[in-house]
């Protein structure tokens, strides 16, 4: 039986033994909308609990966009010209698309260009945030989490806010979207490690899919509130990164709407956890390196069993990567359980550590193999994971260690699925 994992901008596909019995877990398929431009366009016109963006905006108004980074599949080039069409009234050096990096690296004018589309970029201000310039951040005060809370300042400065993003499971915040745009998006380098901490992180309802009581995600609204947001524009895409559902509007209103369509279509429950699970990141640009991996990691190991294996396949073009401190974090420990007690050390707050600590707590859990076009078996093995050149290879010798009976798991589209144990 041949399977396709998403990988990399082609697909993979894995050739399973004949006779193995398999479970494929992935989400309910919703087609794509028929006409993505005029769902756009009537969502922005008869928004959710909100007037209708070209009469909630001022000619006199100065408006800031935020939109996704390259790591998300976030179709910006298909929603933000739609957008500021509906802001052709509005002259455009009134106009600040900002970058919503967290602590990403900055794009390249290629990268937005293929993004937004090069009339975009060429015709608006568009700002890189930067979360390590003070100076470019405005201080709101502290969180009820007592953290100090810092945004954007070219975003505060404008008088009408409108953040863009699309809804998925996530693996601690419960679900993207929404305020994810401001926290992490554009906030401060401090604000973000503290929400990311380990005592956050280590909470039993910072998880796939769980919003209320999750202490990141409770924290996240707070400080999005804070700003005043003014307009939501968030979609939901199917495996083929088609445009399934546009929620327009009421920042709150709207997101909450989008969540409930798209848990409908990701929450996937199981009888029984699998000795096996093999799972990909949901392809370009998801995987596009081992950090963004964790996730597809993350989501296998809801179903697998203690002392299991996973199989992860990401292609991760862009490295570990190089830039950010998860490579130097993992090279701290000569093993998970080390890293987690490293990283759980009071005082220790570094950048990425919240990608280190749930890679750790996985791996506790299970063997970790990646299959990856871009890094080699030694990059792997300092990353404290386990090299895979063949899925099919590494499978059967799995197949042998956990012997006749061995249940096996997939997830084709990684953690676009949120697979759970039936209560």
């Amino acid at each position: 039986m041949k399977v396709r994992l998403a990988y990399g901008k082609e697909g993979l596909w894995i050739d399973l033994p004949e006779g193995l019995e398999v479970k494929i877990i992935e989400p309910k398929f919703v087609p794509g909308l028929p006409d993505e431009e005029s769902a756009i366009r009537k969502a922005l016109r008869e928004p959710i609990a909100s007037p209708p963006l070209r009469e909630l905006v001022r000619p006199s108004d100065s408006v800031a966009i935020v939109f996704s980074d390259i790591t998300r599949p976030m179709p910006n080039r298909r929603v933000i010209p739609l957008i500021l069409e509906e802001l052709s009234h509005i002259p455009r050096e009134n106009i600040v698309l900002i970058n919503a990096l967290g602590t990403h690296r900055p794009q390249t004018r290629q990268e937005l260009e293929e993004m937004l589309g090069p009339e975009v970029v060429s015709n608006y201000t568009i700002i890189q945030h930067d979360c390590h310039d003070k100076s470019a951040l405005y201080y709101l005060g502290e969180t009820s989490f007592g953290h100090p809370a810092w945004v954007n300042r070219a975003y505060m400065e404008a008088s009408v806010k409108i953040l863009t993003g699309f809804i998925e499971p996530h693996f601690f915040a419960g679900f993207s979207g929404g305020p994810k745009a401001v926290l992490p998006g554009i906030s401060g380098l401090e604000t973000i490690l503290l929400n990311h901490g380990a005592e956050m992180i280590d909470s039993p309802q910072a998880t796939w899919g769980v919003t209320e009581g999750n202490p990141i995600w409770e924290e996240i609204r707070e400080v999005a509130f804070k700003t005043r947001p003014s307009f939501l524009v968030n979609v939901t895409l199917n495996r083929e990164k088609q445009i399934t559902g546009v929620f327009a509007g009421d920042v709150w209103e709207a997101h909450a709407q989008g969540v409930k369509f798209a848990a409908a279509s990701a929450l996937v429950e199981v009888e029984e956890p699998f000795d096996i699970v093999i799972t990909s990141n949901s392809g370009y640009p998801l995987d596009i390196n081992l950090y963004q991996a964790v996730k597809g990691m993350s989501a296998a190991a809801r179903v697998v069993k203690e002392g299991g294996s996973i199989i992860i396949a990401a292609e991760c073009r862009d490295g570990i990567p190089e830039h950010g401190e998860y490579k130097n974090i993992l090279k701290m420990a000569s093993s998970p359980a080390e890293l987690l007690e490293i990283i759980r050390r009071p005082g220790f707050l570094v950048q990425d550590q919240w990608e280190a600590q749930i890679q750790a707590l996985v791996q506790l859990k299970a063997d970790v193999y990646v299959k990856s076009s871009y890094l080699t078996e030694g990059q792997i093995m300092e990353a404290l994971l386990k090299p895979c050149s063949s899925i099919e290879e590494t499978l059967g010798e799995l197949l042998a260690k956990y012997g006749p009976g061995a249940k096996v798991c997939i997830l084709p589209e990684g953690p676009q699925t949120i697979p759970c144990l039936r209560k």
